[in-house]
């Protein structure tokens, strides 16, 4: 295998490959290097190792054994599972904590950079929770929710409330289930809890708690997050973008920002284009101040200001290998270690600026959302002063446009009017099969695939089939960059979901968010349910879900409130509980008999559409749309006819 051959076997991206080129020649170690050089444990990798005691770890390598206490293969791959949801949830819960308290800060005027941006939705999350919005000030209106919805965390008894938008039979059937979640933190705690030696020791009763936390997630945390910042910071509407590396500018200061949470990003934004900021970088011989993102902090600012998008996860250290990235500043999430050394190789100056996530060795600054704007000012001063102690600078010329930020809302606003904005023309189409059904796309990169090629194989099998796509985060970008988030990707969709992207002028992937919106996919399929003609409930809509490259806990809950809530979800790259006939029939069987929905695990992307594809078909069998049905005009004798009848 040629050197070339080896690259293209890492990513398929030709702007990865070139940095991943130049980073071996410089003897600069990236995450593909670590993963040749760290070959994954084949016991732990399926769910059969336990270390949450002093007695362990035990690895299970026969169908029969048993750990140290007792505890059998099934209760510790259920466990394991359990554990990886339960802090998926926590991670994006505590965003959306941390959100909510941004929330009123600006509500009461302590956070004196941040405002209401979207009054109407402010409105709208105020009516949905019974809160009178009439006569009174916006401020009055704002503090309220945030602080309605702050409850939601510390909750004891009851349902949290944003479960209440969820269809009357979805909430019918997770009330018989006994899986409604109640705070959102007491699910975190209980799963952490009912997981610890000793406690909760039945594979099914562990894998039913773990429905009910992801639930917290996606009807909770995520849902509270993605509402509060489109209220913060704007609902993204479709807005034109560029994606991949090239959106770096040689001569140019370029700061990166990275991570999940919006706040700070925000106001980097505003930093980066004061007039005081291009004239101290003219003094230190640059053109101006570049602000480019990676992985979700990118995407928010990429649907709401149109800041360029560098990359998706596997790409954070390639950004710095350029040799053009003066600072990348860090918040929370997916933000490797390996930065810090890669960092070292070039002139990059790393930031940590969230008191939860601190890096050894690398420089900190705390974000305080009462000086948000000073502390983005003080940020990009410092990248300013590090443009002088640039080496040799090599960005790699790829970058494709990408239309961006379809928020429910913006869907249902291009397809019904602005005035009348509805999802009727989608379910209309679902119905007479211009389009096949939905599929959510969603998730991370995964080292231990070719970067973006599963993800990229299976959309493009998909919208092929007539299937719109829906895409969140890390995947959205690799859809981005190979050109799929372009309205004339239309061209590469099956003959009638192309006839309905060309009349609508909407790509045939639309890109949605960051990876807590996925909550945006859920309220559209809520909506789209609403429209009539496609069933009662989540579970009766021809959607399926897919994380082809997964590697978070955080995809984990995603993946496990999607099923919870009725839809067919299936994950590649590797398998949790692939070592427990136990547990991965109650996860690939009987969830569908519980749920509605159920987990798949299919690592080809040909297969994995295939699966897609016939649950789709089943849907719609069900549904009784599954054959074409001819339009016919109606002439006024047969309308007579009709109106005897």
């Amino acid at each position: 295998m040629t050197d070339k051959d080896k690259t293209a076997s890492l990513s398929v991206d030709s702007a990865a490959q070139r940095m991943i080129d130049k980073a071996a020649k410089d003897g600069c170690i990236t995450v593909f290097d670590r993963a040749k050089a760290m070959k994954p444990c084949p016991i732990g990798s399926e769910g059969n190792c336990c270390r949450i005691c002093a007695m362990g770890p035990c690895r299970f390598t026969k169908d029969d054994a048993r750990g140290v206490c007792g505890a059998t293969r099934a209760t510790i791959s259920a466990r394991n599972f359990a554990r990886m949801v339960a802090a998926g949830t926590a991670a994006h819960s505590d965003h959306a904590r941390g959100v909510c308290q941004l929330f009123l800060a600006a509500a009461s005027g302590e956070a004196k950079d941040f405002h209401i941006k979207d009054e109407a939705k402010l409105g709208a999350l105020a009516e949905g929770l019974s809160i009178k919005v009439q006569g009174r000030a916006i401020t009055e209106i704002a503090h309220e929710v945030g602080t309605r919805l702050l409850a939601q965390f510390g909750r004891q008894d009851g349902e949290i409330e944003l479960a209440a938008r969820a269809p009357k039979k979805r909430q019918e059937r997770w009330r018989e289930l006994g899986i409604t979640p109640r705070g959102i933190d007491r699910e975190v705690v209980e799963l952490m809890h009912r997981t610890n030696i000793g406690v909760d020791q039945d594979c099914y009763s562990l894998l039913m708690a773990a429905a009910r936390c992801s639930l917290a997630d996606g009807w909770g945390g995520s849902m509270i997050s993605t509402d509060l910042q489109d209220v913060l910071f704007g609902t993204p509407k479709p807005t034109l973008g560029n994606v991949n590396l090239g959106v770096l500018k040689e001569g140019w200061v370029n700061i990166v920002v990275h991570g999940h949470e919006p706040a700070l990003a925000d106001m980097l934004v505003l930093a980066s284009r004061e007039r005081e900021a291009a004239e101290a970088a003219k003094k230190v011989g640059a053109e101006g101040v570049n602000l480019a993102g990676m992985c979700c902090t990118a995407a928010e600012v990429l649907l709401r200001h149109g800041i360029p998008h560098a990359g998706n996860f596997l790409m954070q250290e390639l950004a710095i290998v350029t040799g053009a990235v003066e600072a990348m500043v860090l918040d929370v999430q997916c933000e490797m270690q390996g930065l810090a050394e890669v960092a070292k190789c070039y002139h990059t100056r790393l930031i940590t600026t969230s008191p939860k996530a601190h890096i050894e060795g690398v420089e900190h600054i705390d974000f305080d959302e009462r000086r948000g704007l000073d502390i983005a000012r003080q940020i990009v001063a410092r990248a300013i002063a590090n443009f002088p102690r640039r080496g040799r600078v090599e960005i790699p010329p790829e970058t494709s446009p990408a239309v961006v930020g379809f928020s429910a809302e913006a869907i249902a606003q291009m397809l019904g009017g602005s005035f009348r904005a509805s999802l009727k023309p989608l379910a209309e189409n679902i119905i007479n099969g211009r389009i096949r059904g939905l599929a959510g796309v969603v998730g991370c990169n995964n080292a231990r695939v070719t970067h973006d090629s599963v993800h990229l194989a299976l959309v493009r099998e998909l919208i092929k089939n007539d299937v719109l796509v829906l895409a969140t985060g890390c995947a959205a970008i690799a859809f981005g960059k190979a050109g799929l988030l372009a309205p004339e990707a239309a061209q590469l969709a099956g003959a009638g979901l192309r006839s309905v992207c060309e009349a609508v002028g909407i790509p045939p992937v639309l890109h949605m968010g960051a990876c807590v919106d996925n909550s945006r996919i859920l309220a559209a399929a809520t909506a789209l349910l609403a429209e009539g003609g496609l069933g009662d409930d989540l579970s009766d809509l021809p959607v399926a879900g897919a994380a082809p490259e997964w590697m978070s806990e955080k995809a984990l809950a995603i993946g496990q409130y999607f099923v919870a809530s009725g839809v067919f979800t299936v994950f590649g790259v590797g398998w949790p509980t692939a070592g427990s006939p136990e547990a991965c029939r109650f996860l690939f069987e009987e969830s569908a008999k519980l749920f509605g929905g159920r987990w798949a695990w299919e690592p080809d992307a040909t297969k994995m559409a295939q699966a897609m594809l016939a649950h789709i078909d089943e849907r719609r069998k069900a549904l009784g749309i599954d054959k074409a049905r001819e339009r016919v005009l109606v002439d006024m004798a047969q309308r007579r006819e009709l109106g005897a009848a």
